[in-house]
């Protein structure tokens, strides 16, 4: 990878093939808030909204992670594939693009663990 902004744009590829439930769900809700009317609306309520339904269906049990640097490429990917809805996503340069790759793989559940053990680590700090 040549840049930061490759490397996110990789980890996402990789996730949205993974969960393409994610996908689904951000199609449906932002055509759901496009038919309210908004000319405009913020993907990280979408995100949220993700988040929400799929931990409302889940066991209880967190092992769903959407990570918030897909934002950008979800809104950009749902604007190219409906070019009617151009601009309804609001975005800004990817400053990543300049950035060096991390190299580090994107954080899942088991990089929180127990949340007792993960405050304690956050104590530390």
């Amino acid at each position: 990878m040549n840049s930061r902004f490759e490397e996110m744009r990789q980890q996402c590829a990789d996730f949205h093939k993974a969960n393409p439930l994610v996908w689904d769900h951000f199609v449906l809700f932002t055509n759901q808030i496009i038919s309210k009317g908004f000319a405009n609306y913020s993907v990280n309520a979408i995100f949220e909204r993700i988040r929400w339904e799929m931990d409302a269906k889940s066991t209880g049990e967190n092992q769903f992670k959407i990570n918030n640097n897909y934002r950008a490429f979800y809104a950009r990917r749902f604007m190219k594939m409906y070019p009617k809805h151009a601009g309804f996503f609001r975005t800004r340069e990817q400053v990543s693009e300049s950035l060096d790759p991390t190299n580090l793989p994107p954080l899942t559940p088991s990089h929180f663990g127990d949340s007792d053990v993960h405050r304690r680590q956050q104590q530390q700090y």
